[in-house]
Formats: structure tokens, C-alpha cells, sequence
């Protein structure tokens, strides 16, 4: 892995996971989120609790070393959040607003692109 690979890796994975860990706090510890953006896209209260949580532990996951099949899995939960996040203001008309998740997708692409050999999951040939 070159220097400037592993020097995008670690700002696109370091801002992820800022991002995401702040984002899951905030989730979590919302005032009333009856009232909130969250219940303008449809979604119940306890669904901010879900995905909070599973924020907070995808960024701990992309961060610490090893664990990588734990950290494809934050990945993908990473992905999965944000284009459904986007998705859901399109289909709510706030698409004015998805630039947050764009963001954090886009960084989510980037880490996972450019994410060290010891940091990914080798896969087994089966055809031995």
C-alpha cells in the first residue's frame, strides 16, 4: 500500500467514523424524537435507538485493528444506512437534506476502498 493510499484511508476512515460515531450519539440521546426529523420520513421513535447504537459500533469496529470480516460488516451496514437514509428523503421530498448522507456514504466508499490488506477479509479458494 502506497503512503498516499494509507494517508486517504485513514482521513476518509477517521471522519467516517467520527461522523458516524456522532450521528448514533445524537440518535440516541434526542429529545423527542415523536416530534423530530425522524418522524417526518415515517419512521418510528425506537428505530433512531437501532440504528444509533449500530452507528456507534460500526465506527468502533472500522477503527480498531483485526476483525476484518467484522469490519465488512460495519461497511455494509454503513452503506446500507446511508443509501436508505438518501433514499428516504427523495421518497419524502427532502432531498434538500440528504447531503449528510451522501457525505457519509461517500466516505464509507472511500475507506472501504482503500482499506489495508490487514484490514480486509481473504477469502479461502474452494475450489482445492
Amino acid at each position: 500500500m502506497t503512503k498516499t493510499n494509507k494517508i486517504i484511508y485513514w482521513i476518509a476512515t477517521a471522519w467516517l467514523a467520527l461522523g458516524m460515531f456522532s450521528t448514533g450519539l445524537q440518535q440516541l440521546f434526542s429529545g423527542n424524537p415523536e416530534e423530530g426529523f425522524t418522524a417526518n420520513l415515517g419512521y418510528p421513535a425506537y428505530f433512531l435507538t437501532i440504528i444509533g447504537v449500530w452507528k456507534i459500533l460500526g465506527a468502533i469496529a472500522v477503527l480498531v485493528p483485526r476483525f476484518p470480516l467484522i469490519k465488512e460488516w460495519a461497511y455494509a451496514g454503513f452503506f446500507f444506512a446511508m443509501t436508505g437514509a438518501a433514499f428516504s428523503h427523495v421518497a419524502t421530498s427532502t432531498a434538500d437534506k440528504m447531503f449528510p448522507s451522501l457525505l457519509l456514504l461517500a466516505l464509507t466508499i472511500i475507506s472501504w476502498y482503500f482499506r489495508p490488506a490487514d484490514r480486509r477479509v481473504i477469502l479461502a479458494n474452494i475450489n482445492k
